[in-house]
């Protein structure tokens, strides 16, 4: 796939997420995606998640933890079979209320027109602080 079919993809994917479209999102994973996201056990959904099930997770676990006040996808960057997403998010813990917010970097890897690598770089600092009562 060519990098602005692969752009596209991952753009449906944002859009699916931001409407709460889940089953349009999970479409555009392959079955043995790798899901990472860096942090500290503290911040609940860090960790490596494997497989559709890994996700569902990530996303039930995301629910449970954070409320959305804004998830921003900025810029898109593609080269070859990787798509980097450059943007911003602001959460509020549930488990505190308290708000946080950070500039982050998703990295996404297709193959045949389905994502297959999830990696995102934050601010992990100020996510873990909105976790500690």
């Amino acid at each position: 796939m060519t990098p602005e079919e692969n752009t596209r993809i991952v753009k449906q994917t944002y859009a699916a997420f931001q409407s709460g479209d889940m089953d349009a999102l999970f479409s555009n994973y392959a079955a043995d995606v790798q899901w990472e996201v860096y942090g500290p056990a503290s911040v609940p959904t860090a960790g490596t998640r494997r497989g559709l099930d890994g996700i569902r997770e990530f996303f039930g676990t995301l629910d449970q933890a954070m409320t959305a006040r804004s998830f921003e996808p900025r810029e898109f960057i593609a080269q070859g079979d990787q798509v980097v997403v450059l943007g911003h998010y602001q959460w509020t813990a549930k488990a505190t209320g308290k708000p946080f917010e950070a500039n982050w970097a998703h990295v996404v890897t297709l193959r045949d027109g389905k994502i297959v690598r999830f990696r995102e770089f934050t601010d992990t600092a100020a996510a873990a602080a909105a976790f500690v009562a």
